[in-house]
């Protein structure tokens, strides 16, 4: 098997406590659907910075990350239908699926 991570971009946070909770709990359904093909589930992330040749900026780019996790597929086709499920996709968002490459 292959790896692919899974690049999360935009989606929506929480408005109330109940919200978080019905959202956590939709991504750990979605999680627990990859089973054993989920190789690390990853983690939401704050702010970013681009770093260029040119130097720095601090406003996430124009596409920010917002989390990532990392599976096992058989290929890329697979890892993008596998992606289909989660949760980030009705709070509008994106998935970027990329293959690990070993080096």
């Amino acid at each position: 098997m292959t790896k692919f991570i899974y690049a999360f971009h935009g989606g929506g946070m929480p408005k109330t406590p109940e919200e978080g909770a019905k959202m956590m709990a939709a991504w750990q359904a979605w999680m627990g659907s990859l089973g054993e093909a989920m190789a690390d589930p990853g983690a939401p992330v704050g702010m970013s910075k681009t770093v260029t040749s040119g130097g720095v900026s601090g406003d996430g780019g124009s596409n920010p990350l917002s989390g990532y996790t990392v599976v096992n597929a058989a290929n890329i086709d697979e890892a993008v239908e596998m992606s289909k499920g989660c949760p980030i996709l009705e709070s509008g968002g994106s998935i970027e699926v990329a293959e690990c490459m070993d080096m």
